[in-house]
């Protein structure tokens, strides 16, 4: 029974160090950044102090392009592209993959059909509190809806890629909502 115990307190001890994740919350200031970045395979400077002044962002992180679960992200948020639109946001994907990848990868899986920012010393996925926990080379897959006034809307962090889509845009059709109603 002691030995049950002490294993018992020991696995609740290591489960209480683990670092909790940290993605900025609903409300934060969203930091600005300006990066390399690609979209429909042709390389440009995206700022996102530019974009935000055109509406809503919906802002993820990915670790890798080409790895499976990235792959199935970008195709579902390509997908998804049109009804963004129509709510007057854009998409825009971060990783810290080269913006050599990036080219290949804004056309073959995101149907060139939003931009991909490069990342490659980490700057924008440490602003916005989201660096993979066990690898930190890597972004944690993490959305974002950031507001045209620079404030976090919404934010979703989980590296399954199967609700980053529904969740930010049912964000923004909230968001949208109450500011049509002010």
């Amino acid at each position: 029974m002691k030995k049950m115990f002490a294993l018992g307190l020991l696995a609740a001890l290591s489960l209480s160090t683990l670092p909790a994740l940290a993605e900025l919350k609903a409300g934060a200031i969203a930091p600005d950044f300006t990066t390399q970045a690609s979209f429909a395979g042709k390389e440009f400077t995206y700022k996102m102090a530019e974009q935000r002044k055109q509406g809503p962002v919906v802002l993820y992180f990915y670790p890798a392009a080409f790895t499976q679960g990235c792959t199935i992200e970008a195709h579902m948020f390509a997908e998804a592209v049109d009804a963004y639109k129509a709510m007057g946001a854009t998409v825009v994907g971060v990783s810290n993959d080269k913006i050599e990848t990036l080219n290949k990868f804004s056309v073959s899986e995101c149907s060139s059909k939003f931009a991909v920012a490069a990342d490659t010393d980490k700057a924008i996925m440490k602003a916005y509190d989201s660096v993979m926990l066990k690898v930190s080379n890597y972004a944690s897959r993490t959305s974002y809806v950031i507001s045209p006034a620079g404030r976090v809307i919404y934010a979703f962090s989980d590296s399954d890629p199967a609700m980053h889509v529904a969740n930010t845009m049912a964000a923004l059709r909230s968001w949208s909502a109450a500011n049509k109603a002010k």
